[in-house]
């Protein structure tokens, strides 16, 4: 479902639903929860935490990539929900070299490793 308007990129509202059996419209102003604005990558994370009942190192292992890889997309989504994660993370342990070095074997995403560099530059 799209969640940012094409022109002015504002967060888009809901206002109608239709069942595709008989027809039937509603039509008003619904709450969106904050999964449904996940980008996909996200949103496969959470299926996955979800699935694997939290349990990172099977989420490492279904992934076929590394611990530390895991946990950052985890604290991505955690950050995409608005939610604090713990102070000194993954962040705390890369600098600026090993960032690149994942984002360039495929480890982590562009946003991840924006992310992390940001991160870095706020220390």
């Amino acid at each position: 479902m799209p969640h940012e308007c094409p022109v002015c990129h504002d967060r888009l509202e809901v206002t109608g639903l239709v069942c595709p059996s008989c027809q039937t419209r509603v039509e008003g102003r619904f709450v969106v929860n904050e999964f449904a604005a996940l980008p996909p990558e996200q949103l496969e994370i959470l299926r996955l935490f979800v699935k694997t009942r939290g349990n990172l190192k099977e989420m490492e292992r279904i992934l076929g990539v590394s611990y530390p890889t895991v946990r950052a997309r985890f604290e991505g989504l955690l950050r995409s929900l608005g939610y604090e994660t713990e102070a000194g993370g993954e962040e705390g342990r890369l600098d600026r070299a090993q960032v690149l070095e994942r984002l360039e074997k495929g480890e982590i995403s562009a946003d991840e490793a924006a992310e992390l560099l940001r991160a870095l530059r706020r220390r």
